[in-house]
This record gives structure tokens, sequence and C-alpha cells, in this order.
């Protein structure tokens, strides 16, 4: 029985559906994740007993494949190193779970604290009571994570004394609010709603009571001296109060005097100001009870619970609700049964730290000229103990470690003289996770190079059939094929064509001079200081979708708008994508015209059409096709109104500004410019442009050269401090002029076409030109690659950070690196370099899709780390040798599709060589996808003090290692095994990276959902698995003929 038990739990087949079983319940949370929120997936899955077991099998099946494999040798030392890592990382997270505790400590300037508050809510009771003579006190607490979609039954049974008592759940509610429950056997209740800085509150005076709110005593029906009294009967409802005021209705706006210790009439939803009270009377009083509603928001960021629990004692029952909230001990409800008090609260728990915290400052910095752009904030702190005082500094990635507390920069108060410190208790867990994260990198690592790993051997079997095979390629059915859309402008315009073109023509600029107009610095909304050249080119590419216009570039378009906007209003401009005719009948223009003008989308009484369509789309939690195209020309609209009415041009800085805040000519009557700078700014756009006026016709542009310099001039005596080197802005606009990026796609396209095909043809005739044409071909994608990175090299340049920090930049660099091990591996097959030369064209393409912008913009706080050039750059650059692997198993497949009698020997030598290569490859991405995701867990504990938190992003991640380990380790399990399911799985596995990257990016909910929302529907999922599983079935069947142990030889 133990021996079959045994046998089981150390079996590759368990190991197998282990993997696929975590990897699905996994997949499942981020989902649940995203509709409901992270407790309901914790409940559901991460924090569910059987979840916890398969982690628990795990280590069973680790630590028994140890003997089973014999990797106890010397020689195996590598892998027996990789499993216990998981061991050591597995018992680590045990520990944290159940041993460590965190939680977060808010802090107001010059205040100290030694307490913080739990990240778990607890429900805690007091049962105070007579016992041995004295009065005594029992505590019961009980962790709840709870959800309104879950079942969330529990219950405490204890004593007190003899005394038996039992606490049952009954209900739970999500964003629980106070309402009034008409009951004839209630009270009578008011409603009244006060506006303070804190926002809306509500609260509800009962008949026969005086309530303290705010310090301001309020009464109904019962007159108390120095009280706001409110008198309602049937007849009348008056107010009288012991301060003068005033009230609005808000109806009419009607106003009128509050007298002090004067009985007046009540007026129903009006504004009262009385004293430091902003007070408005909604509703008629109502005979009823307090009672609770719930929206069930499950997106909302701060809400109060109503948790309803039953108390059973002494044969009696009572039920009590709770109102809790996250950062809150939560307000407490005493009831009395018999001889006992109990006393429940519904919150966090409180725990005490062995010292304290002072916050002495806390410093928010801005991104220059913004308001809510923060580039960095810090608490600085006095920690103060027994024995010892001193100072710290607490902000993104640098944290304080303290007598086993570690203290991390969360967030802060609105008002910035408040922080919020996130707190974590964790040493023994952190330590032996961190202990196997360091002995899973260095096996990794190791198994690349010591001699007895599966890589090795797969090398040594890699050369054995390079010296057998002859150079070969049969995939030419691989190709798409590629056109290019024209694009035709239609003419139907406010004025005529030839009107319009020619005082666009007259007015229109040297190249020369606008180059020079293009240098000028402008300060972007996030605080970005580029040239104007890099808006002009956005604006023109994402108005028009073009990159010029009938023969101007960007700068001069741009030119000629700031000085002609009212030309420009009417030039049909505005690209109106296909497919939805709703828009251009609501503009009012032909069915088939491509762009519209600025003009077009205002009716003649200056209405924007679009505005009765947008709230309902923006608003949209998942908008459609039609909602998603209303939000797209809404922002082209307004990048076009920016640009017009000349907002966007940021080019005059606040002399002396705290903020380095610029402004544009029309904010410069509220910018609080002084003196001769005032003077100059308010007069010298008008000089240049009537200098620019008499250019356009004189062709000498000397006085608009001159009078530009001294913008510039000004520029750099006022705003030297964030000014850009002479060298990067030359760099910017050379970046902006080549747009290597762009053009790169087609580059590599037809390099790999040519090359493949060139192969192809060298498959059924030996010619010496095909050699050098083949490579020829080589050569052109290498300068590609070095185009490509200088092209990476030149962003991060420019931008100041690694490039690779959004949705744009991660995607061109995942083509890099899928082009960098396409070309490592350049010695062992040329096939190798024409497929990942193909696929990087794929993936470049898909970063100019039209929800993903290549604008260059700052870094959020917690990125502006070292951690995001390692962390992030490897675990992208992991999916170059994935999507490698992808494109050669398609490859294989083909080839074992065009497998006949007479060619099997040729092409089982290269079905070999593509599928060593591929498992090397995806060996290659498996071990940086693993080193960059638990890279990810210490940057994590090293920001905010928690290395796993079941992020979409690092859940996904995890679940694309869970498969490919799957798929690599399927050799070991005999139905598994063979090139042609190897190569199939190969593929399969690739769609959990893509939605690793665009699924949690644009679909999910999460820290790392960049465009939550953005994209289109999942149904892409769904035709590629169909699309996979018909290239299986239809090459299945010349698999089995030729290429298992049955079939013929």
């Amino acid at each position: 029985m133990i021996n079959k038990l045994t046998s089981i739990l150390f079996s590759t087949r368990l190991m197998a559906i282990l993997f696929l079983t975590f990897a699905i319940a996994m997949g499942v949370g981020t989902f649940i994740e995203s509709k409901y929120n992270t407790d309901t997936a914790r409940i559901l899955v991460y924090n569910a007993w059987w979840f916890e077991g398969i982690m628990l099998v795990f280590m069973i099946n680790f630590i028994g494949n140890i003997k089973r494999y014999n990797l106890l040798r010397k020689e195996k030392w590598a892998t027996l190193m990789l499993h216990l890592s998981f061991v050591f990382i597995i018992a680590g997270a045990f520990i944290t779970r159940y041993i460590s505790y965190e939680g977060m400590m808010p802090i107001r300037e010059g205040n100290t604290e030694n307490v913080f508050y739990s990240d778990k809510m607890y429900l805690t009771v007091y049962v105070d009571g007579e016992y041995q003579g004295g009065m005594k006190r029992r505590v019961f607490e009980k962790p709840l994570l709870l959800s309104p979609v879950t079942n969330n039954n529990f219950s405490i049974s204890d004593k007190f004394a003899e005394t038996q008592f039992e606490v049952d759940y009954v209900n739970f509610q999500m964003g629980a609010k106070e309402v009034i429950k008409p009951d004839p056997k209630g009270s009578l209740l008011f409603k009244l709603v006060e506006a303070g800085e804190g926002g809306r509150e509500e609260h509800f005076i009962k008949e026969g009571e005086v309530q303290n709110i705010h310090n301001t005593l309020f009464t109904l029906n019962k007159p108390t001296k120095g009280a706001i009294n409110i008198v309602i009967n049937d007849s009348i409802s008056t107010i009288q109060t012991p301060f003068e005021g005033e009230f609005m209705r808000m109806a009419d706006k009607l106003q009128g005097k509050v007298a002090k210790d004067i009985v007046q009439p009540l007026m129903m939803r009006s504004l009262y100001s009385i004293g430091d009270m902003r007070v408005v009377f909604p509703e008629p009083a109502v005979k009823g009870v307090i009672g609770y509603d719930a929206k069930n928001d499950y997106k909302a960021k701060e809400h109060n619970d109503a948790l309803t629990v039953k108390l059973t004692a002494d044969g009696q029952e009572k039920m009590i609700t709770l109102i809790g909230t996250k950062g809150l001990v939560g307000q407490s409800q005493t009831v009395k049964i018999g001889k006992l008090d109990y006393t429940f609260f519904y919150g966090n728990k409180v725990y005490n730290l062995p010292f304290s915290i002072k916050l002495n400052d806390f410093i928010a910095q801005k991104y220059p000229g913004t308001e809510r752009s923060f580039s960095s904030f810090e608490s600085q702190v006095t920690v103060r103990n027994k024995s010892e005082v001193f100072d710290a500094r607490i902000f993104m990635n640098n944290i304080l470690d303290y007598e086993g507390y570690r203290f991390f920069q969360s967030s802060f108060d609105p008002d910035e003289m408040g922080t919020v410190l996130s707190v974590s208790h964790d040493y023994w867990g952190t330590m032996i996770t961190y202990f196997g994260y360091f002995m899973l990198y260095f096996a990794l690592m190791a198994i690349m190079f010591t001699k007895h790993s599966r890589f090795a051997d797969l090398k040594r079997k890699l050369e054995v059939v390079k010296d057998k095979k002859a150079k070969f390629l049969t995939v030419l059915l691989l190709l798409l094929s590629f056109g290019t859309f024209a694009q035709n402008h239609n003419n139907a315009q406010f004025l005529s064509e030839k009107q319009l073109d020619s005082i666009i023509e007259k007015r229109k600029v040297s190249e020369e001079h606008a180059a020079k107009f293009g240098r000028l610095i402008v300060q972007d909304a996030g605080g970005r200081m580029k040239p104007v050249n890099t808006f002009s080119s956005e604006l023109l590419r994402k108005v028009s979708h073009k990159n010029t216009y009938k023969g101007m570039n960007s700068d001069q378009v741009f030119l000629s708008m700031t000085q002609g906007g009212n030309i420009w209003i009417q030039v049909p401009l505005i690209y109106m994508k296909s497919g939805n005719d709703s828009i251009r009948k609501i503009i009012g223009i032909d069915a088939k015209q491509e762009f519209a003008s600025f003009l077009d989308f205002f009716d003649s009484t200056g209405n924007y059409k679009l505005m009765p369509y947008l709230d309902a789309a923006y608003k949209a939690a998942n908008p459609n096709q039609f909602e998603k195209d209303f939000i797209e020309t809404d922002k082209k609209v307004n990048l076009m109104e920016s640009a017009l009415s000349g907002t966007i041009m940021k080019i005059f800085p606040i002399p002396e500004d705290p903020n380095n805040k610029w402004v544009s000519y029309p904010e410069l009557a509220n910018s609080g410019i002084k003196g001769m700078a005032a003077t100059y700014t308010q007069n010298i756009l008008q000089m240049y442009f009537t200098e620019l006026e008499k250019a356009s016709d004189s062709k000498d542009y000397k006085q608009a050269d001159g009078l530009l310099e001294s913008i510039v001039g000004f520029q750099k005596k006022y705003g030297s401090k964030v000014l850009p080197s002479d060298q990067k802005i030359t760099s910017e606009i050379l970046y902006n002029k080549y747009d290597v990026f762009q053009k790169l796609p087609y580059w590599y396209m037809y390099a790999s076409i040519l090359m493949l095909l060139f192969t192809v043809l060298k498959i059924f005739k030996e010619r010496k030109f095909l050699d050098y044409a083949i490579n020829t071909m080589h050569v052109i994608i290498g300068l590609l690659f070095g185009l490509h990175t200088l092209a990476l090299i030149a962003r991060w340049y420019i931008s100041g950070h690694a490039p690779w920090s959004n949705a744009y930049e991660s995607i061109i660099y995942v083509a890099w690196a899928t082009m960098f091990f396409g070309l490592a591996f350049d010695r062992k097959s040329k096939l190798t370099v024409a497929s990942s030369a193909f696929v990087s064209a794929m993936i470049l393409t898909a970063a100019y899709m039209n929800w993903i912008d290549p604008e260059i913009g700052n870094l959020q706080p917690v990125l502006n780390s070292y951690w995001l050039m390692i962390h992030v750059a490897i675990i992208v650059a992991s999916y170059g040798p994935f999507a490698l692997g992808m494109i050669l198993g398609v490859v294989s497949l083909l080839l074992i599709l065009f497998t006949n009698e007479k060619n099997k020997a040729k092409m089982e030598l290269n079905i070999k060589e593509i599928t060593y290569i591929n498992e090397m490859a995806l060996t290659i991405g498996l071990i940086m996808l693993t080193i960059g995701n638990f890279l990810g867990g210490q940057w994590a504990n090293e920001s905010w003090g928690r290395y796993w938190g079941w992020d979409p992003k690092e859940t996904w991640a995890l679940i694309s290692i869970m498969v490919y380990a799957f798929v690599i380790h399927a050799r070991f399990v005999p139905a598994l095994r063979g090139k042609w399911i190897f190569n199939l799985m190969s593929i399969f596995a690739f769609i959990s990276i893509l939605f690793t990257y665009f699924g949690v990016n644009f679909h999910l909910v999460g820290l790392h959902s960049y465009a939550s929302g953005e994209a289109h529907s999942l149904n892409w999922i769904w035709y590629s698995l169909g699309t996979i599983t018909l290239i299986g079935a239809i090459t299945y069947p010349k698999a089995r003929k030729y290429y298992t142990k049955n079939s013929k030889k």
C-alpha cells in the first residue's frame, strides 16, 4: 500500500497533472479577481485548502523525484539545487502565510505613532463579566476574508465561566450605506447631508435624542439650548439655531438669512450654512429603523462593509450589524445578555510596535509644471527606542528595516501632510524564501553550463545532427502575404480646396525655419520637457495617421496651425476609422469620407456633437467597439483643440517657480509672471507671427529667426533647471525624423522572406549563388538588428530610463530579444535567423496598433529603480526565445506535413535539428522568465513589503512558468514523448505568453494592467487555440505514419 502511494506521489504523471492543474487554477483566479476583487479570488482559489494542497503535493513530488532520478549524484548537483529551491520557496510562502503579519501605518506630520493596522480584517469579541469575585475579560479574534458571492459561513463558540455562547455568520454587504427603512413601529428619523472638506457625509437624527455631529448638537422634536433644534409635525417644519447663518434653495437659487435663536420655517432641499456646518435636508422625516443597503461595488477603492452576526447565549438570540473598513478598527457594538457584556468590532487588528516613529516631514516631488504627477515621495522620520534614537528616510525602493519590522513608503494623504507606511513582520519567511530564490537563480544559470544537464545534452545531440544533415528548408507556405492600404483623401471642405490650399501655401514657412521652430522646448501635461518637433510628430500621427500633410512636414503643419488656427479648423485632417458610420452620420459627413475637419464636430451654436454619447462611453467598464471609436475620435478632437487654441504650447517658464512650471500664451494672464518677463511673454508671439507673415512673402526669415532665438534665450534664462541639453534635443529630433521602429517591420519582413525563399530553393537545387544570397540576407538581418539596438539605445538616452517601462517600449524590446536569440542560434541553423526576423517583424507591427502609444513619457516613482533594468529586462527578454520556439514549432509541424517516403530521411534530420533548437530556446526562455519573475517578487518586497500578492501579471508569469515546465518535462511521461507532440505543445504554450503580456495589460485589472479595457475581445484566444488544434490535426497522420516507433522504417 505504501509503495503504491509512493509511486503515485513521485510519478511523472502526477507531476504533469500538478503543473496543469496549478496553472489552470491560477488562471481562473485572475479572471475571478478581474470580475470581482482580490478577496474573492483569494477565498475561491489562492487561500483555498485544495490550492495549498497542490503546493504541498508539489513539494512531496519534488523531494520524491530527487531519489527517483538519482539527483544526489555530484554530476546532477545543478538539477538537485533547482528542485530543492522550490521546496524552500514553498516552505517560505507557508511561513509568510501562517506566521507573519503585515499592515498599514498612517502618520501625520509632527505626530508620533507606535501602532499599525493589520491588512486582514478581524471579527473581535470582548466578553466582560464577573469571574471569581472580580471583573474579567476574554478576547476572541477571528480573521475574516469575506465576499458577497462566496460562502462566508463561520462561527465562534466558547464559554465565559459557565456561560456558553455562540456567534454565527448571517450576512455580509460590501459598500454598505446607512438608509432609513420605513417601519410603522419605528422611530421618526430625519436625514441630513453634511458637505465638508472630507466630502459628503450622511447623518440621521432620531426623534427625542440629542446628536453630536462634529461638535455641533442637533435635535429632532426635543428643543435643547445650544443645539440646532428641528421640529417636525403634521402641519409645519421649523428650525432654530444658536448661530446666525444663511440658506440657498437648490431648485430656484432663492437665498435667505437664518437668524440666531429665532424659530423659522425649515426649507427642504436647501443648503444651510450655519456656523461651521454646511448641511442639506434632502428628504422629509420618515418613521422607520436604520438599515443598510449595499451596491456591492467590487472596484471601489474605499468602502464601508456591513457584517451581520447572530449572538446566542442564555437561551436568547440577538442580531448585531457591524460596520468596518480597511485601515480602521471598526465601530463597536455592545450587547448585554444575562450578566455578560458582549462587545463586537469588525475591522483591522491593532499591532503595537516595541518602538515609536515620528514623521518629521513628508516630501512629494512632482514632475516640472504638474500638480498631481509625482516623480518621488518620501517620509523623513525619527525612530525612538529605549536604547537609541535615529533619523531615517523612507521612500520608494528604500525601506527602513528595524527590529524585525520593515517599513515601506506606500501612499500619502491628499494634502501631502501625512504619510501611509506599509509594515511587514516576516523575518523568517523572507529569509527562507530569499534563500530559495538565490538557489533557484544559481541552479538555473548552472544548468546552461554544466556538462551533465539536459541543456548540454541537447547541444551534443544538435552537433550530431549537424554533422549528418545538409542545408534545407521547405517552409514557403509558412509565409503570409502582406499588403498596404492606400488612403485616399476626400475633398469635401467648407471652403473650396483651392482657397484652403492657397492660404496654407501662402503661409507655409521654409523647412529650415520650421526645423528651428521644432527645436523650441515645450512642457507636456506629464511634466516632460520635449522639443516642439516631438509634439508636432505625435499630433500629425495621432490625428491624421500620417507623417506629412500635402508636402508639409509636421513642424510646418504645426507652425501653420499656430499661426492660422481659423483656417485649419476647416481642413479635413482628423482621420475617421472605417467601419463605424454612426460618427459620420452624427457629424454630418459622407459615409465614405476618410477625414473630417475640426469644424465638422460642432453645430452652428458651438455645441460639441459627440457630447451626448461620450459620458456613457467613458463610464463603461468594458466599452464595446462602438464606444471605443467614440473615445478615440474624442481624443483626436481634443488634441486638435489644444493645438489650435495654443494651450499645448507651454513654452514660457514661470520665473523662480518652485515646481518649474511652464505656461502657454493663453495661460499667461493667470500665470503670475510680472515685470519685464510679463511684457515680453505677452508680446513676443504676436511679433513673431507678424514677422513670419512677412517672411512668407519675402522668403527672408532673418527677423523671424531672431525672435525665435529670443524665445530660446528666455527659456534658457528662466527654465535652465529643466531644459534638455542641445545634444539631447538633436537626438530626439533625429529619432522622430527617422522613426526607425515604424520602418523596421517592413525591412525585417522583406529580409526574412528573401532568406526563407533562397533556403527553399537551395533544397531543390544546390547552387553556389544561393549560398551567397542566404549569407547576404543573414548579414542584412544582422545589420537591421544593429540598427534596432541603436534605436533602443537612443530611446533610452532621450527618455532617461530603460526602454521597457510601458506597453510600446516592452513590445519593441521583445522584438529585439527575439532577434537577439535568433542570431545567437545562427550557427546552429540559418532557418532560426530567418524565422526570428519574421517573428520580430510581426511583433513590431503589433507595436503600432492604434491602442498602443509610442510617446515617450515619465516614469512612475516605483519604476525609478535599478530593479526596472534587472527584473523587467530579463522577464520581457524571455518572451523572445518563447516566440522563437513557437515559430520553430510551426516550421517543424509543416516539415512533418510535407514528409513522404522519398524525403523522410532528410526531413527527419531537419526536424531533429529544429526540435533540439526549439527545446534549447524554450529552456533559455524558461530560465529567464523564472529568474525575472522571482526577481520581480524581490523588487515588490523591497518596494512595498510583499513579494507575492497574486497580482494578475505575476500570476500569469507563474502560469507560463508552469506551462513551459510542463512542456519541457513532458518527455518523462511516456504518452507525451515525441517530436510532433513537443512542437505542438511549444505552439500551444505560447498562448500563455501572449496572455501574460497582452491579456494582463489590456484585459485584466491589477498593478500591471497598464491599459485595462482598451483592447478588443478575448476571441483571439479561441481563434488561436482553434488554429493550432487544426494544425495539429492535419499534421498528426503524417507524424503517426513516419515519426512514431511503430512507423515503417
